[in-house]
């Protein structure tokens, strides 16, 4: 057995977990948040034999897609020279997934 985790944009989640669930593959959502751009992320929990792993990871790639978004950082904490700090907005890449397979040593479905 292996665990597939698998963290997402949000944006991407629902249509993921439509696609798994179409497949025959269950999974289990956690909302998290990304350390970067502080928004919200989807973290899936995949039970899947061996073999399946890579049918997921293909499911994930074709669902996830990197894009571009424009962001305002914010002035830094504790800075004495707030007014000449002028934010403007950057342009980041966002989205996509970050994927780990771990190994199980027992998977038990009650």
């Amino acid at each position: 057995m292996k665990l597939i985790v698998a963290v997402v944009q949000d944006k991407d989640s629902v249509r993921l977990v439509e696609a798994l669930v179409e497949k025959g593959y269950r999974s289990t959502k956690l909302a998290s948040t990304g350390g970067f751009l502080k928004s919200g992320n989807t973290t899936l929990l995949i039970g899947v034999e061996e073999k399946s792993v890579q049918p997921v990871v293909d499911i994930i790639k074709e669902i996830c897609h990197s894009r571009e978004q424009l962001i305002t950082p914010m002035a830094p904490v504790g800075s004495n020279s707030v007014e000449s700090y002028m934010p403007y907005p950057i342009e980041v890449l966002v989205g996509g997934a970050t994927v780990f397979v771990l190994d199980v040593e027992k998977f038990v479905r009650v």
